[in-house]
């Protein structure tokens, strides 16, 4: 870090300026002046670690925001406020400065504001008014997927709908119009299963096409009939929308395409016989992390009703398992081919608790600077190549008799 003031100030003013929408609004027409640099870095040898430019004293941090702070964002005042107060060191990064102005945050800029000596003593929320309906949506996501105020005013105040939750949208469009698609061509719309072409798709996953390697992900565009497309894409919706709002693509993607691959293997291990069709493996991932979430951070979780709406997600998910069973040892329509297995449920939830908890629990946290992460990864990696190997060898050499190919 240069130790000119000037390049410093020019950074400054830019971050602030740009950072929030409030801030930029009041900077119409007119050029905001910010920190001077004989305010930003102050050449008094007290106001720095000896060693390193790059700090500032906390007193002489909260005297710039005394100053100053009226030209801020009111949520990113309130965070800057309790990272003062937050370091017990006496002394401010001012890489953390900018990494607050840009939206972005560090393990040690975090750990500041949640060891900080005092709450944030803004206002909540909850309780801001006069928001649009954009707004309401993403205060309303805010307190139903994240624990802490400061977590939610800083996804409030940095969130812009762009890029929008495409991916959990995508998914389901293209599971509907595959649904339509094999309804109108198998000419039913209830237990599509039961239809002697079903599984001729080369999308489901079948014990004896276990050679063609997307069929481990492709079955969960198929499903068994309507009543299990109803289900599955209502809590993928409900659920999956606002968590890749909060978290991203990237991360809900992950969790969902692990809790898919993981149930067809599942099966491979656990029903060797049986095929697979359904989303409920990335489903029930996504469910099951978000519930656990909520009950490790009870008395921050703030969403209404949230003993009541936890009660009835647990109940769908009853319903959809119980059907699945059902269907499984329900006498198949063709034999010797059973009916789809619902092993794949159970896989999709061994992922949610494990992975999908790590990865909700660090918001706006790199998830590769995360222990537990590396360690569930590592162990679901080892889970992936133990049943691939199982595919290649275990069905020879337990010489499992396969029901004919579709």
């Amino acid at each position: 870090m240069e130790k000119s003031s000037p390049r410093m100030a020019g950074v400054t003013r830019e971050a602030l300026v740009n950072s929030s929408p409030a801030v930029a609004s009041n900077a119409e027409g007119e050029e905001i002046e910010v920190l001077e640099s004989t305010d930003v870095l102050p050449v008094a040898p007290e106001d720095y670690d000896p060693e390193n430019s790059g700090f500032i004293s906390t007193e002489r941090f909260r005297d710039l925001l005394a100053t100053h702070g009226s030209e801020l964002d009111p949520h990113k005042l309130e965070v800057l406020l309790a990272l003062a107060d937050g370091n017990a060191d006496g002394k401010i990064c001012y890489q953390d400065f900018v990494n607050l102005m840009s939206n972005k945050r560090s393990n040690s800029f975090r750990r500041a504001i949640l060891q900080g000596s005092r709450q944030l003593k803004g206002c909540s929320l909850r309780d801001e008014a006069g928001l649009g309906l954009s707004q309401r949506l993403v205060r309303h996501v805010a307190y139903e997927t994240l624990p802490r105020e400061v977590d939610r005013k800083w996804y409030f105040d940095s969130y812009t709908f762009c890029p929008p939750p495409w991916l959990i949208l995508t998914i389901t469009i293209a599971e509907v119009a595959v649904f339509m698609y094999y309804g109108l061509q198998l000419d039913r719309l209830v237990l599509q299963v039961s239809s002697p072409s079903f599984l001729k798709s080369p999308l489901p996953y079948h014990p004896q096409l276990r050679v063609q390697a997307w069929r481990y992900l492709s079955y969960i565009f198929m499903h068994t009939g309507i009543e299990h497309l109803s289900l599955n894409m209502a809590m993928q919706l409900l659920v999956g929308v606002p968590l890749e709002m909060v978290h991203g693509a990237l991360r809900i993607g992950l969790v969902y395409v692990c809790g898919v691959l993981a149930g067809s293997l599942a099966v491979s291990v656990t029903d060797m016989t049986a095929p697979v069709v359904g989303s409920s493996g990335g489903v029930y991932a996504l469910v099951s992390a978000h519930l656990a979430n909520v009950v490790m951070n009870w008395s921050g979780m703030k969403c209404q009703f949230k003993l009541f709406r936890m009660a009835m997600a647990l109940v769908c998910m009853s319903v959809e398992f119980g059907r699945a069973v059902w269907l499984r040892f329900y006498p198949p329509a063709f034999p010797p081919c059973p009916n789809p297995s619902f092993v794949a449920h159970l896989g999709g939830v061994v992922v949610g608790l494990t992975l999908g908890v790590v990865v909700l629990q660090n918001y706006e946290q790199r998830l590769q600077e995360q222990s537990l992460f590396w360690i569930f990864f590592c162990v679901y990696t080892l889970f992936v190549l133990c049943a691939v190997f199982w595919n290649i060898f275990a069905y020879s050499l337990l010489d499992v008799r396969l029901p004919p190919p579709p």
